[in-house]
Formats: C-alpha cells, structure tokens, sequence
C-alpha cells in the first residue's frame, strides 16, 4: 500500500504522515532524507525528530532509500524534496539523471514488503523559478511527484492544515 501526501510547506504534510502511520501501526519507522547541509537544516532536523516518541523508529538515507532495512510493516518517507534535493547535487544538476535515479530508487523501495507513506511538496504552483537550476528542480519534482502519485492507492494534498483525499 502507498499512501501520497503532497502540498505546499507548512502545509501540515508531516503532521498528517504521521498521524496515518499511527492509525496503521504502533510501531511505525520513519525515514528521513535530510542532508546536513548547515546550522538551519541540524535545527529542522532535531524540531522534527522531537516531534516522534519511542514508538518510531528513526532511520536516515540521503540518497540510496531503498537499502534502508526495518522490520517494521509502515514507513513514513519524509520527504521526496529534501530526498531529489541531494540527487539534483549528486548529479551534477542533470535533470534526466536524477529522473532515472529517482524512478529506479523509488520501484526499488516500493518492491518491499510495506505500507510506504510519502511525503512530498507542490513546488510548481508558485512563480517561475528565476534560474536555469531553479527551473530543471522544479520540472524534476513534478515528474517524481507524478511517478509516485501514478503508483499511490490513496493521495492527499494538504492545505493549511487540513487534508483533500485526491486519489
């Protein structure tokens, strides 16, 4: 079972992850695909990680999600941006790269035995992004986001807070 959860940031996306991975199991594990990238990012991280109590376990990827091993049955996967984020960087910003990487990762975890809950963001909906690298980041989201949302059996978009079951 794959569960999507997308929308703006600080649209509520993990809080609802969570909840949903608590109404499916007491003992979910959540995966984090933050890199470290500076004082901001090690703040966010630890905000988040409060956030979870001893039933979770937490696991962190940055790039190879699929190699993670858990016994547990649900999976909150958080989240797809910060994840291609790292693989835009890791491929020297080739978009189609990342793409092939992104899909063949994401088939890969999909393949294990889970109930996958991703979480991802809707960056497209806003302006242009100003930059050539700007722009190839946003059109790699929305084809990693369409990747997931094709192979999702339930989809939510958050906004403010409040979530709109789409799939």
């Amino acid at each position: 079972m794959i569960y999507y959860i997308t929308g703006g940031e600080r649209s509520g996306k993990s809080s609802f992850a969570q909840g949903l991975a608590l109404k499916l199991t007491d003992s979910p594990a959540y995966l984090a695909t933050a890199r470290r990238w500076d004082g901001d990012f090690e703040k966010r991280i630890a905000r988040h990680q409060a956030e979870r109590d001893e039933r979770w376990e937490n696991l962190e990827e940055e790039v190879t999600i699929s190699k993670v091993q858990t016994k547990r049955s649900v999976i909150v996967l958080d989240c797809i941006t910060l994840w291609l984020a790292n693989l835009f960087a890791d491929h020297r910003y080739d978009t189609e790269a990342a793409l092939a990487f992104a899909r063949v990762e994401l088939n890969r975890a999909f393949a294990q035995t889970a109930t996958w809950i991703v979480v991802s963001n809707e960056i497209g909906m806003g302006v242009h992004a100003t930059t050539e690298v700007g722009r190839k980041f946003v059109e790699l989201q929305g084809w990693v986001n369409q990747h997931i949302a094709t192979q999702a059996d339930e989809a939510y978009l958050m906004v403010s807070g409040l979530s709109l079951k789409i799939k």
